[in-house]
């Protein structure tokens, strides 16, 4: 037999582990089959992938131990831990040797955990043929090797527990006492699936021909459940995953070694995951639905707001319109209330280049005047008392678009030179802040006040006023458009038919006679109030104007009543027109006395003996504003 032949017969026998390695490439060339046994493969599944995914953790040992042998061969070392192709880990004492070619090397591995049951039944022989005084040795031999075992279970986290091959409980580490309630007295010895396997998580009954862990005992197979539940001893279903492994003694099958993890926190987690999507989902189907609901909104805005009239003002104000919506000047938009100044600043807005950004409007009158300047400009988080968050202003909101200003005349006269500094520089800063922020805003600004006569009484700035007032537009009231009515009140009545579902109402044309006779002094909200009152109340699908007020009606600022009439005249009856116009004329005068205030102590309901709600509903009919009563 040829050298050659004689070492690799040596080296195909041998009961070592012996594996040719080349580290520079990361491939193994050969392997016996005693490596084989120990990395769980034969030579060309092992030699199919990198030798160092064998490594796992001990690669840096390795490169260490390599460089080490091809430098000075031979070297040995006991740290490595080797894995086999089920990724179980095994110790390994190395000894390696450096081939002739210089860069291959021959690893001869000892399993540690193998090597050390060798070593305790060759302790057992020679114990043995010692006599009887060597068996403490052997006694010292096994308790040390229970203790090792002890320690391992009783470090674990997950519950272990033992079952020989009729299904009773052999051991129990602490960690499954913990997680079950069940003591080790309690477990040992009883059967585990009658004590905490008996049922499902639904309640039915779980017979155990059915339980994978009982499976082990039949096929020899290990057996892994990802999501099933444990019963501890006070009844609470626990969710567990576990693995049964089957344990085999001298080729026979003697029981199992259940290792399993409480797994309720991850379940709950799961759960809020799950509920934290359905909410995310919930709320974006909402925002759809809300998204879808504005825009059908918009669009309704748009087709049945727009202006409507053929009147000479009317076509003026078109003209002004299209005239200064192109550009980016300020506008400043007055007249009465109810004359649709939101709606002309609407349309200077979609006419301009800003149309594909937002329009924030800005009622300044429903403002506290404390919160004007968060409201404006944002505040920034801690800034005051209740700013639990930094929150933005309406001017970054317009930032690209628009800015409307409705009821301009009421924002403090304080914070009137702020306003002045944001629309001379686009520059401000949040409450609390001190990072200047620019934007760019185009602002249209709206009043039924006299700012002339404010700046006059010293209530609105000057210099505010003509940064405002580049392009003024007046907004016409409707008793200078009366023609327009006719139009208005069949726009306003399809808008109310389709509001209250009530189609086929009509305006007979001597009733369109009575509107157009009527002065009008809540303007365009009055007529399309009106028409939906009476759409409601109709009962043949005719709108009756009758009782409309008719007469011109009195100036804001009327003088007080004249002298009461004579006995003989206050005898006569009052006609129903005529009492109704001496009520507003009482009703005002009350609130000139009362300088506009309406309700509480000293305000024009308690004089005249009213409830507020009656006062109120009283001038919003006639169309008078408290507020132009006030000094």
């Amino acid at each position: 037999m040829s050298p050659a032949s004689l070492h690799q017969r040596v080296f195909l026998q041998s009961p070592q582990a012996m594996l040719v390695v080349d580290p520079l490439a990361d491939r193994l060339l050969e392997a016996n089959p005693a490596a084989s046994r120990l990395l769980g493969g034969d030579a060309a599944a092992l030699s199919a992938r990198p030798f160092s995914h064998c490594l796992g953790a001990s690669l840096p040992l390795w490169v260490s131990f390599t460089d080490e042998v091809l430098t000075r061969s031979p070297g040995w070392s006991d740290d490595l831990v080797v894995l086999d192709l089920t990724r179980q880990p095994h110790h390994v004492e190395v000894f390696g040797q450096r081939l002739d070619d210089g860069q291959t090397l021959l690893l001869t591995l000892t399993d540690r955990d193998q090597a050390e049951q060798r070593r305790a039944k060759a302790d057992l022989r020679r114990q043995h043929r010692r006599g009887h005084v060597g068996w403490e040795r052997v006694e010292q031999v096994f308790e040390r090797i229970e203790r090792q075992n002890q320690l391992i279970l009783g470090a674990a986290g997950e519950g272990i527990y033992g079952l020989d091959a009729e299904g009773k409980t052999t051991f129990v580490n602490p960690a499954a006492e913990r997680i079950l309630g069940w003591s080790s007295d309690d477990m040992v010895g009883h059967d585990a699936h009658l004590m905490f396997h008996h049922t499902r998580a639904d309640g039915s009954h779980f017979p155990v021909q059915q339980c994978p862990i009982h499976a082990s005992f039949s096929d020899g197979q290990v057996h892994r459940v990802d999501d099933e539940v444990f019963w501890h001893k006070n009844g609470e279903a626990i969710p567990v995953e576990y693995t049964s492994t089957p344990i085999f003694e001298m080729g026979r099958l003697v029981g199992a070694v259940v290792l399993f993890r409480d797994i309720r926190e991850r379940k709950r987690a799961e759960q809020r995951l799950r509920d934290a999507l359905a909410e995310v989902e919930s709320l974006k189907q909402r925002l759809e639905l809300e998204n879808q609901y504005l825009q059908e909104e918009i669009k309704a805005e748009l087709n049945h707001r727009e202006i409507v009239g053929e009147s000479p003002a009317v076509a003026q104000l078109i003209r002004q319109i299209a005239l200064v919506a192109p550009t980016d000047a300020n506008v400043l938009i007055s007249g009465e209330s109810g004359t649709g100044k939101e709606l002309i600043a609407r349309a200077i807005h979609v006419g301009s280049e800003r149309s594909d950004r937002p329009l924030i409007r800005v009622n300044c009158a429903a403002i506290p005047h404390d919160l004007f300047e968060s409201e404006f400009f944002g505040h920034v988080k801690g800034a005051f008392t209740g700013a639990v968050n930094d929150r933005p202003g309406r001017f970054e909101l317009a930032d690209g678009g628009t800015l409307f200003l409705d009821e301009v005349g009421e924002i403090p006269l304080a914070l009137q030179s702020k306003l002045l500094r944001v629309l001379q520089d686009q520059q401000f800063e949040r409450i609390g802040g001190n990072r200047t922020r620019e934007v760019d805003v185009r602002v249209i600004a709206a009043t039924n006040r006299d700012l002339r006569e404010m700046i006059e009484a010293g209530e609105f700035r000057e210099d505010l006023y003509f940064r405002l007032n580049v392009f003024p537009i007046e907004s016409v009231p409707l008793r200078s458009r009366i023609e327009d009515v006719p139009l208005l009140a069949r726009h306003f009545l399809q808008r109310a038919c389709q509001k209250f579902n009530k189609p086929g109402v009509r305006i007979p044309p001597a009733q369109l006679q009575i509107l157009q006779r009527y002065p009008w002094p809540g303007n365009i909200r009055e007529l399309e109030n009106v028409i939906e009152r009476q759409v409601i109340v109709t009962q043949d699908r005719r709108l009756v104007f009758d009782d409309l007020l008719l007469g011109e009606p009195p100036s804001p600022r009327r003088e007080p009543p004249e002298p009461a009439a004579t006995a003989a005249d206050a005898s006569a009856p009052l006609p129903e027109q005529e009492l109704c116009r001496r009520q507003r004329d009482n009703a005002i005068a009350a609130l000139q006395r009362c300088a506009g205030k309406v309700s509480g102590r000293d305000g024009a309901a308690e004089l005249l003996g009213l409830k507020p709600t009656t006062l109120f509903s009283r001038l919003r009919k006639w169309g008078v504003e408290p507020r132009d009563y006030r000094r």
